[in-house]
């Protein structure tokens, strides 16, 4: 693999991970610029639907990325299909803008009660790109399953946030109905693209970079902050719960501190393997958070969550490590090094 040794020592403590058995420390993600790396990013395109949509220069970039990456501790060289968080619902007919970042899907009107998945244009394209990254990788690298919204999520990018509010209240059977239809559609892009990467690898992989030996996704809400826990409750969790059941693993991406009137309810689904708590931007980081972070570990659900080095004790004192995971990124290799001893020597000063 690119810029990683023993990948089936990390196999080993991702399954540890999943099974909450990593006694001797957390699982930590953790990247830095490769030392003495050669950058040689290919040419960006001009037209800036290609830098999206063009299959080899996407495979080109992400190489050079991986080759400029050094992946210590859980970290494992990654690519996939990203054409932006609305592609789900441009399988269902809307258009998608892209800027140079990221993507949004163009609104627009839409009968929910007779939504039709495409099997060309959008969906085509990833089936594409996928595949291409497969033939690439020959072992280099991992391709992960494209970022994939459905439920209310899926409704907004058709309709929009606004209009899915008004559509709550005017039509509520209407979403309910189409939240289920969407759900069709997911599972049919999770088996078909799952069936497709384990022709070439082992287990499934996505945007979040962790490794499951079966098919496992991040399910979401992220339109759960404009809605009250009635809501949630009623328009959201019968879907969820049906996504969670399909999986072999899942866990939910927690988007903000509006999500956090909704975290009673998702602890109490016994099928969530855990919760992805993503704070936000201009929000306090991880260790503010050390209340809700043991909150989810005393109702036994997995943690995953982004960190700064400088807070890193912080939580490896507060939080046991069983299932448990931190994401981060440092300057140097060295400095990744010495963040996973420093992960080992604070387990071993609470045990002894």
């Amino acid at each position: 693999m690119i810029n990683k040794v023993n990948f089936e020592d990390t196999k080993r403590r991702f399954s540890e991970y999943w099974a909450m058995e990593n006694h001797d420390r957390p699982l930590i993600s953790v990247k830095a610029p490769k030392d003495n790396a050669k950058v040689n990013f290919p040419k960006v395109p001009e037209k800036l639907q290609n830098r999206w949509l063009d299959t080899e220069y996407v495979i080109k970039a992400s190489r050079a990325h991986m080759e400029n990456t050094y992946f210590g501790g859980e970290s494992f060289p990654m690519a996939w299909p990203n054409l932006g968080p609305d592609i789900f619902g441009a399988f269902y007919g809307a258009d998608v803008d892209f800027s140079p970042d990221t993507s949004w899907a163009v609104h627009k009107e839409v009968d929910l009660t007779n939504l039709v998945f495409e099997e060309h244009g959008y969906y085509a394209k990833i089936l594409e790109m996928t595949k291409s990254m497969l033939e690439d990788s020959k072992g280099d690298y991992l391709v992960g399953i494209t970022d994939i919204h459905s439920g209310l999520d899926g409704i907004v990018s058709l309709v929009g946030p606004e209009n899915l509010c008004y559509e709550l209240y005017d039509n509520p059977d209407e979403v309910k109905m189409a939240s289920f239809d969407m759900f069709e559609g997911y599972k049919k892009v999770m088996t078909e693209l799952h069936t497709l990467i384990t022709e070439y690898q082992a287990g499934s992989t996505n945007w979040m970079g962790v490794w499951h030996e079966g098919l496992w996704y991040p399910v979401s809400c992220d339109f759960c902050c404009m809605i009250s826990q009635e809501m949630f409750d009623e328009f959201v969790l019968p879907e969820l719960v049906e996504e969670i059941k399909f999986l072999d693993a899942a866990l939910f991406h927690l988007d903000g501190p509006g999500a956090l009137k909704h975290l009673d309810a998702l602890l109490e689904i016994e099928e969530l393997n855990g919760i992805q708590w993503v704070y936000g931007a201009g929000q306090p980081s991880a260790s503010y958070w050390i209340d809700i972070l043991k909150k989810i570990q005393d109702a036994r659900k997995m943690i995953h969550v982004a960190v700064t080095p400088m807070e890193l004790p912080v939580l490896l004192e507060n939080l046991e490590p069983e299932g448990v995971m931190y994401e981060l990124w440092v300057p140097s290799e060295y400095e990744a090094d010495e963040i996973i001893k420093m992960a080992l020597r604070s387990r071993r000063k609470k045990v002894y």
